[in-house]
């Protein structure tokens, strides 16, 4: 039986691999819970599929969600089901609009990824795909899609 199950409705906005140092860590931290599963590539990337936070519905088991963070100060919450150790998204503390679901939760077929971000902390002899676009930090396509869809939630509440 699934304990925990969240939503996501609609198209995402982009499926994605983090190698940030922030996202290895916490990746790290969530790995080394019993029970839990490996979550980084070998290159040290995270894979993502990124929602818009008005389209995450959370069904079932979100009292099973326990937030870590890297540091207290952080924004950044990496929800994970203490049921089974699950790491199950990125939520944030501030204003951002979007939600990052881990891709290895999803159930069926999940988007490939789009594109490789933060590679500058990609790990010494780990190797990334050639064949999806890689970026040493967050590109300018990332940003715009991501103003994209707060751009729409704002329009779709004035209708």
């Amino acid at each position: 039986m699934i304990a925990v199950e969240i939503e996501a409705a609609g198209a995402p906005i982009i499926s994605a691999v983090c190698y940030c140092d922030d996202c290895q860590e916490g990746a790290r931290r969530i790995e080394a819970l019993p029970g839990a599963a490996p979550m980084l590539d070998p290159a040290g990337g995270t894979a993502y599929v990124v929602y818009r936070k008005d389209r995450i519905t959370y069904r079932r088991g979100a009292a099973l969600l326990q937030p870590y963070k890297i540091r207290p100060d952080s924004a950044t919450n990496r929800m994970v089901a203490t049921c089974c150790n699950s790491p199950m998204l990125l939520n944030f503390d501030d204003r951002k609009h979007w939600v990052d679901l881990y891709r290895a939760r999803i159930r069926g077929a999940a988007p490939p990824a789009r594109m490789h971000v933060c590679t500058r902390f990609q790990l010494p002899g780990g190797v990334t795909s050639r064949d999806v676009p890689r970026y040493e930090g967050y590109p300018v396509r990332f940003l715009a899609l991501l103003l994209k869809a707060r751009l729409a939630m704002s329009l779709e509440r004035w209708q």
